[in-house]
């Protein structure tokens, strides 16, 4: 367990791993701090000792520090460049495979692997009944979000804006007032499993891997076991897709090749 200058932080950090399934060693320290302190003003305190007692007699704020910590923000077509960019590499995989396997890891509420299927049917080029999309996370609470598959507009949320690249959403999401629930043929076109990027071992054969805004608060030394379950789930010629403001570790930059270095798209090519 790597030590931390404030003590207190450092119990606080230790009472995580020892009672949640939640590996804080992976995390920078910073992000770590971030998410901590901003549930403690949520709890009106302000020592972290005094927080560690409250997460030792509330199992419900252990919940909810819990879901804070695990990335869960999100969003229907997330930059949307990056999905126009990823349209010909769909069209691509389902011409030359009779299954593609798309792996969304980690999915938070659902919408990225929601996207996925709704961009695969929206697009006549894309032959969305070869696609087997699965979601995975590891919160338990996001998986059950995105199995019910409900999202609402609010004052900073605009369900309806991030749906505007389809060509006809309300052929996806049935809409009531601000509520946006993606139809039931979409929902059960996509698997949610619980799993953990860190902890879990690979999957198998995936075609398209969605990795996107993780790694940026993953500690640099261990980038790498992270991207080795990544590519330990692919095959050669099979896509990768990391966030806008991400990079691959250098030391593996040989193994894939830019679609589009831009909007962050990779073939590998081990």
């Amino acid at each position: 367990m790597r030590q931390f200058e404030d003590e207190g932080f450092g119990r606080v950090i230790r009472h995580i791993q020892d009672e949640v399934e939640f590996e804080p060693e992976y995390y920078n320290p910073d992000y770590l701090d971030r998410r901590i302190t901003a549930r403690m003003r949520r709890q009106e305190v302000e020592e972290y000792d005094d927080y560690l007692e409250i997460l030792q007699s509330d199992s419900r704020e252990k919940e909810a520090l819990m879901d804070s910590l695990t990335i869960n923000v999100t969003n229907f077509f997330r930059n949307q460049e990056m999905w126009e960019a990823l349209r010909p590499v769909l069209r691509d995989l389902t011409d030359e495979h009779r299954r593609v396997r798309v792996w969304s890891a980690p999915c938070a509420d659902g919408r990225e692997p929601y996207s996925v299927s709704m961009l695969s049917r929206d697009d006549r080029k894309i032959d969305d009944s070869r696609l087997t999309i699965v979601g995975t996370d590891i919160s338990d609470e996001a998986l059950e979000n995105a199995r019910a598959g409900t999202y609402e507009t609010t004052r900073t949320t605009d369900i309806g804006e991030e749906l505007s690249l389809l060509d006809d959403p309300e052929k996806y999401v049935n809409v009531e007032d601000n509520t946006f629930t993606v139809k039931p043929e979409i929902r059960d076109s996509i698997q949610f499993e619980r799993h953990d990027l860190i902890q879990d071992g690979p999957r198998r054969n995936c075609d398209l891997v969605f990795c996107r805004n993780l790694l940026i608060y993953i500690d640099s030394e261990f980038k790498i076991p992270i991207f080795n379950t990544l590519t330990d789930s692919m095959q050669d010629g099979s896509y990768l897709v990391i966030g806008m403001t991400e990079t691959i570790p250098q030391e593996l930059r040989d193994e894939f090749e830019p679609v589009n270095k831009r909007c962050r798209i990779y073939q590998y090519t081990p």
